[in-house]
């Protein structure tokens, strides 16, 4: 581990910070992005808001949609595109997630029964599809050609990303650089176009537009690794779900797949038991963990997250000094010491 990534890990903790900052200076702005999120959740259809808004009210943190509103405002943007792009950028990240929690097979989501739990799949794949069309439907209403492209080809490349992950499941001799091109397709180029968005409806340079969007790549990067590690480490009530969740559906994460690289004959097997034919017992989850700790997993996972978070810094250095550029930099340091 180079000696600027331990010093990183010494000095990210060492002061409190929080979301807040951020969340302040968007409240009026999201509450809008609330309210019409919900309007366009209502349908004939009874079982599509019901399901669709089960999950959207489920205690996410909108930091999606924050990054929209958030990347506008460094511009002085006032106008009402970025109330509807957010929502937008809201509803494809829950439509990917009703998706997902089908693919997995997933009983929980936020630390609640997951909506294909609760309804089945079938009705979960259907209504992240009307999520889909409903975003569609509000990119082309602000008419603006850049912003469609950019949330266009996201949607594609986060359902290539998880055709990506699929063709990998419970593969450990996945590479880190495969596993970062599935993250990358499934959770960063959404906080990349997020954050780019606000540069485009702004009107900004297209230096503005590379630098939001390396901003947004970098910091969703570091917050799936962050949520790697978590699976692991984090407390279980502040978590928002089980602790082990990933390794109970032997889900292949990058610090397993650190560890796995790193193991001899007897804990390689130890691993295709767990994560392969998941014929898992009491105390393996104990014994992952060990492992993790013998081979520094998740120490390298943290490193790397920590490396994503400075190019992400790096990344806002271009503009102005101001309150919502601080609260930025706050979120970077937030993702670094998320518990949840």
């Amino acid at each position: 581990m180079a000696q600027e990534d331990l010093k990183i890990l010494q000095e990210e903790p060492r002061k409190s910070v929080s979301l807040e900052p951020l969340m302040s200076l968007v409240k009026n702005d999201l509450a809008q992005v609330n309210d019409l999120i919900l309007e366009r959740l209502q349908s004939p259809v009874a079982l599509i808001p019901e399901i669709a808004g089960y999950l959207i009210k489920s205690g996410g943190k909108r930091l999606r949609p924050v990054l929209t509103l958030a990347c506008a405002q460094l511009f002085k943007y006032q106008g009402k595109k970025a109330i509807s792009l957010a929502a937008c950028v809201e509803f494809i990240h829950t439509a990917t997630l009703l998706h997902d929690d089908v693919v997995d097979d997933s009983a929980l989501r936020r630390g609640q029964a997951s909506a294909n739990q609760l309804w089945g799949n079938q009705a979960s794949v259907l209504v992240g599809d009307f999520l889909f069309s409903r975003a569609f439907e509000l990119m082309v209403e602000q008419e603006s050609l850049p912003a469609l492209k950019v949330l266009s080809k996201v949607s594609a490349t986060i359902a290539q990303g998880e055709v990506l992950q699929l063709l990998h499941i419970n593969d450990l001799e996945m590479t880190t650089e495969k596993y970062l091109e599935i993250i990358h397709a499934k959770t960063a180029t959404l906080f990349a176009a997020a954050a780019r968005i606000g540069a485009i409806i702004a009107e900004g340079s297209v230096e503005d537009e590379k630098n939001l969007k390396e901003f947004g790549h970098n910091l969703g990067m570091a917050f799936q690794l962050v949520d790697d590690m978590l699976d692991y480490t984090a407390d279980e009530k502040t978590l928002g779900k089980a602790v082990g969740d990933d390794f109970g559906e032997g889900k292949i994460t990058l610090p397993v797949i650190y560890s796995y690289q790193a193991s001899d004959r007897a804990e390689k097997e130890f691993w295709q038991r767990v994560m392969v034919n998941l014929t898992q017992e009491e105390g393996d989850f104990e014994e992952a963990y060990a492992l993790l700790q013998k081979h520094q997993a998740i120490e390298k996972t943290i490193s790397l997250a920590s490396q994503y978070i400075q190019k992400a810094k790096k990344a806002l250095s271009s503009f102005a000094s101001s309150p919502i550029r601080e609260a930025l930099l706050e979120t970077c340091a937030f993702v670094m010491q998320r518990k949840n």
